[in-house]
């Protein structure tokens, strides 16, 4: 016999994992006294958000099942943001979060939130559990619901009496769900009509999304760029699909993508998207979207065919059941296809080449783009970069070559600031061989900034690059592009010092301000082991460029500067 706390514990034992992150409070004492009895693997962060992003991370950069603990009423609802946020990027994530005990629901107990009801548009799946004997069952659901189909965050609310209640412990070895099975078999049919749109096209090009990422088929993506001699470009969560240096590689497309990848698309006239829901930060105005291409749509989730975009072929299935099968079809033909798409795909490089993402030089000042190059320099292909969300983001996903799937970790459906320096923390601890970089800005930074005491504490080595420009940097470039430089509460010229602030919670603090810095003391910061902070001071008005207006299509694209 055991309580439900120590079954929760035993449960995720046998489900493999090795941390937890979370924060105790009066819900969740017994639960956290079982942590402490069964010395069960956990990082105590700072904030609750943190935890979630953290696990968010930790589960990005190494594919398994992020596990996060919170306490019941507000303890919970800071899990919401991240909890959105994993449940767009479908990253999977059990949340084990405390309820009030079973007398106590629905009286507006103390600490008490309808955190079942408050997370049902959000999660992939929750529970509200009230006896004890359906933990084993609940938790093996959970982390198969959560890690098969199209991954997302399942939450499990447990009632404050059911960590002590005894139960006879058994783990099932089965999940019997009716109406899922977690199993996506695609239609060879579909697959040979993909095959014979590739056999009739000129000018093909390959979309990689995020769902390649998610499905671990990047060497099925790989193959077939190869095998056909195309151009590929990604969605911002696709990068890592295929290594940097691939030949044919385009950046990423969309919005603040390069130039080549979207006029690409525009010129193209077959569209392999593969793993991508068409966002709207993809494709520009809908209706002008790669206007003279077939789309053949491989995708898991049929809620995602023809909802922003009308597929001309869907091939429906998991990725990694439908493109070894398509890449097989495709060698069945003997068709020398690199031969056939030699002169398209020198004209798409020939684009690239011509208009590189490039930055302007301006004196003594350091430039983004200048400092997000160096940082990849000066890393190897197995560095994991983050990044929060703003313009950091996108010069991060423009300037920092990216050569694994899980090595280019950031919030893309919600665009939660605040995600970066959590998410770093998690993928470091999963991925504790690789370097991990972060890039934020000085609005991101504050969000959570009070993780800097989780990662002084456990020694957690990661660096972290403030592009700081004193604004927040995506709001104010829309702002002096639209509403006529009018900077309405956008502007961070405050008195924060973010070296003093990093050395306050137990990290090393620099701050880099001219752009020689880049070679004399850069190269040293990133060499030195443990986690540090590199507070970066850049123009206040740069623009991320090219860049794609609202309501623009691909090729209407607004071209920056070169580098001089």
């Amino acid at each position: 016999m055991m309580n439900g706390a120590q079954a929760v514990l035993e449960s995720l034992k046998k489900e493999g994992v090795d941390v937890v992150f979370g924060y105790p409070g009066g819900a969740v004492l017994t639960l956290y006294d079982a942590v402490y009895k069964m010395k069960f693997p956990h990082i105590l962060t700072r904030h609750e958000q943190g935890a979630i992003h953290a696990a968010d991370g930790y589960a990005r950069a190494t594919g398994k099942v992020g596990v996060v603990f919170a306490t019941s009423g507000p303890g919970a609802t800071n899990l919401i943001t991240g909890i959105a946020t994993a449940c767009t990027d479908s990253v999977p994530l059990v949340c084990i979060t405390g309820q009030v005990a079973n007398p106590y629901i629905g009286k507006d107990s103390f600490q008490e939130a309808d955190i079942f009801g408050i997370t049902t548009p959000i999660t992939k799946h929750n529970y509200l559990v009230k006896d004890v004997r359906e933990l084993p069952r609940v938790l093996k659901e959970a982390f198969f619901i959560a890690n098969t189909g199209r991954k997302g965050p399942v939450v499990i609310d447990v009632a404050k009496d059911v960590f002590d209640a005894k139960i006879d412990y058994e783990y099932p070895e089965k999940v019997n769900l009716r109406g899922y099975s977690g199993v996506y078999d695609g239609n060879e049919t579909e697959i040979a009509a993909a095959v014979e749109a590739v056999q009739k096209a000129e000018r093909p090009l390959i979309f990689a999304g995020g769902g390649i990422i998610s499905s671990d088929t990047a060497a099925e993506v790989q193959k077939l760029a190869k095998k056909l001699g195309v151009p590929v470009t990604s969605t911002l969560l696709g990068l890592g699909a295929v290594p940097a240096d691939t030949d044919g590689f385009l950046g990423f497309a969309g919005m603040h993508g390069s130039y080549a990848a979207n006029m690409a698309i525009q010129k193209c006239d077959l569209l392999l998207c593969i793993g991508m829901r068409f966002s709207d930060r993809v494709t520009g105005r809908v209706d002008g979207f790669a206007p003279k291409a077939k789309i053949i749509h491989f995708e898991l989730d049929r809620a995602e065919i023809n909802k922003n975009v009308t597929a001309d072929l869907k091939v429906l299935g998991d990725l990694r059941w439908t493109l070894p099968r398509f890449n097989k079809k495709l060698s069945a033909t003997k068709e020398k296809f690199a031969e056939k798409f030699k002169g398209w795909k020198a004209d798409v490089l020939k684009m690239h080449a011509e208009h590189p993402f490039s930055y302007v030089e301006n004196g003594e000042a350091i430039k983004p783009g200048a400092l997000i190059r160096k940082v990849s320099e000066l890393s190897d292909k197995d560095t994991i970069a983050v990044t929060d969300v703003g313009q950091h983001q996108m010069w991060a996903a423009q300037f920092f070559d990216v050569y694994k799937p899980r090595h280019f970790l950031t919030s893309g459906g919600q665009g939660t600031m605040g995600y970066g320096l959590p998410a770093a923390m998690g993928a470091k601890v999963g991925a504790p061989d690789s370097k991990v970089v972060l890039f934020t800005g000085d609005g991101s930074i504050m969000m959570n900034c009070q993780e800097f005491a989780t990662i002084a504490d456990n020694d957690i080595d990661v660096k972290v690059v403030i592009v700081h420009n004193c604004i927040l940097g995506m709001v104010g470039q829309w702002q002096r592009l639209f509403y006529n430089h009018h900077y309405s509460q956008s502007e961070l010229k405050g008195k924060t010092d973010f070296v003093k602030l990093a050395e306050a919670m137990g990290l090393k603090g620099y701050r880099l301000t001219k752009k020689e810095e880049l070679d004399t003391v850069l190269p040293q910061i990133m060499a030195e082991k443990g986690p540090a902070l590199i507070d970066v001071l850049i123009p206040e008005e740069e623009d991320v460029l090219p860049m794609v207006p609202g309501g623009k299509r691909l090729d209407q694209m607004v071209l920056g500067g070169s580098k001089k």
